[in-house]
């Protein structure tokens, strides 16, 4: 084939040459599937079947933990396809990844649960005195909110577990690039960085990227751009149920429970499935 034909060839399959952007997974919570959206070219590439009521989402190393809460199950996800279902935990929540390990809030059983996602089985157990909800990890610490409106913290360091008062009602939690701590409010219009600040309707939830803290409001359809002092520096519009909020290929993005929507900050909304609790970013 001479140069001429060769161009000419590439121009008429542009899809052929077309590469895979950044995957986000995303869970379809009412349609037992996890749809898999490229970022780039803003389409669901792959739809994986899973287990009924897939909620929570959360990458741990190459794998993928989904948290099925009514059904007190877990899936674990590879590259495209579900590698282990464990029946194991009563109504297991939300993801903290440590290195090959999962600890995974329990609320039916309170305890957090850490899980091999390479054999697929749990490897320890510690109890909780109320049932927990988000939690957050830095370095060997785990802070967990105990409920929708925590009034206190569990934290849970080698094994050891203390309890702390929280400055108001806490919903989520999350760990800033410097080692300060964020909370958001499960009844109140504030978020915690070391002082109490005005914020959007509660629940909000709280993420973190390039030396910026973002923080959804999901009732106002509102996502906050902040400082790690705290101040606020940009608020965009996102589709009302836009509560979980993730990171991930430099972008940041919020999945809609009420729109079914993945909402990526300052570009494209893809809609997935009827429904959308969690998202995250499986391969960059």
């Amino acid at each position: 084939m001479d140069r001429r034909s060769f161009l000419a060839a590439a121009a008429a399959a542009p899809v052929a040459l077309r590469l895979p952007g950044p995957l986000v997974y995303v869970t379809a919570d009412l349609e037992a599937h996890v749809a898999v959206v490229d970022l780039d070219h803003r389409t669901v590439v792959q739809r994986i079947r899973t287990l009924p009521d897939p909620r929570s989402i959360e990458r741990v190393g190459p794998a993928a933990v989904v948290a099925h809460t009514v059904s007190g199950r877990l899936s674990i996800l590879g590259r495209g396809d579900v590698e282990h279902e464990l029946d194991a935990m009563a109504e297991p929540r939300y993801t903290a990844a440590d290195g090959r390990l999962a600890w995974v809030t329990d609320s039916g059983e309170p305890s957090v649960v850490a899980v091999d996602v390479e054999r697929g089985t749990i490897v320890r157990r510690i109890k909780l005195k109320q049932w927990p909800r988000h939690l957050a990890r830095h370095g060997d610490t785990l802070v967990i909110s105990l409920g929708t409106a925590s009034p206190e913290l569990a934290i849970v360091a080698n094994g050891d577990v203390r309890y702390r008062k929280a400055p108001f009602p806490v919903h989520d939690v999350g760990f800033a690039p410097d080692g300060r701590l964020w909370l958001t409010s499960g009844e109140q219009t504030s978020i915690w960085v070391g002082r109490t600040l005005r914020a959007g309707s509660p629940p909000q939830h709280v993420t973190f990227l390039n030396g910026r803290a973002y923080v959804t409001s999901g009732d106002d359809g509102t996502l906050r751009t902040h400082s790690l002092t705290g101040a606020v520096l940009h608020e965009a519009r996102v589709p009302v149920g836009s509560y979980n909020v993730q990171f991930g290929a430099d972008r940041v993005f919020t999945p809609s429970l009420d729109a079914g929507t993945l909402a990526v900050l300052d570009g494209p909304v893809v809609h997935v499935a009827r429904s959308s609790h969690d998202a995250a970013l499986l391969r960059a």
